[in-house]
């Protein structure tokens, strides 16, 4: 606003009709107090029927899981970052969590429908920020796959496995964000795990691949 507001407008509009700048102390401290007095299970109980379904909650992800794939996690959340900074510097208009969630969302039921029926089918969507997140994210996948290709002769990612890691991105987006319709609390979460000019994981390869395999 580039001016003063009391804290009743602050707290009331905050993230609804105000573009809250990310280093803002007030937002930060709210944020601070959302994760420490609301638990994940409070927010699960929060959300809506709808939203819960929207999370894929028939889609198991073990701690192992995780252990396992750290770097494709790392290589999609640094492709979310990527374009969220892109599309920042594209319109002047910030990408939301509502955004990065829509994309993250649309991407898993495309892959779901490719696990579950062997048919590539894209959601429709004219929106081209998530169109852009959606070619982003296909981008890293493949370059994950020609970096295994590389590296073991062959590759071992499967479908399957990228439907896990883009519904554990898109739970984390949930439990990150505020929900309301402004919220850059998981984007900033991106932009604190991969600063500016730095690259998923390590420095990428004389080919320019992003990833890393072990």
């Amino acid at each position: 606003m580039h001016g003063k507001i009391c804290p009743q407008c602050c707290g009331q509009q905050r993230e609804i009709t105000l573009d809250c700048p990310s280093e803002c102390p007030y937002l930060l401290q709210a944020r601070q107090q959302a994760r420490e007095h609301e638990p994940a299970h409070i927010q699960e109980q929060r959300a809506g029927t709808d939203e819960r379904v929207a999370l894929f909650p028939e889609i198991e992800i073990s701690e192992q899981f995780l252990y396992e794939h750290e770097e494709l996690i790392l290589g999609l959340s640094y492709s979310l970052a990527k374009s969220a900074r892109a599309e920042r510097s594209l319109d002047g208009r910030p990408l939301m969590d509502r955004d990065l969630m829509a994309a993250l969302s649309s991407l898993a039921k495309s892959y779901q429908t490719l696990v579950n029926s062997k048919l590539i089918y894209e959601q429709p969507t004219a929106n081209l920020a998530h169109q852009n997140i959606a070619r982003e994210v296909e981008t890293m996948v493949r370059e994950f796959r020609e970096a295994e290709q590389r590296h073991i002769g062959h590759t071992r990612l499967r479908d399957s496995e990228v439907l896990k890691a883009l519904v554990f991105l898109l739970r984390l987006a949930r439990g990150r964000t505020s929900g309301r319709p402004k919220s850059r609390a998981f984007v900033d979460f991106l932009f604190a795990q991969f600063p500016e000019k730095q690259s998923a994981g390590a420095a990428p390869d004389p080919s320019g691949s992003r990833i890393v395999i072990p």
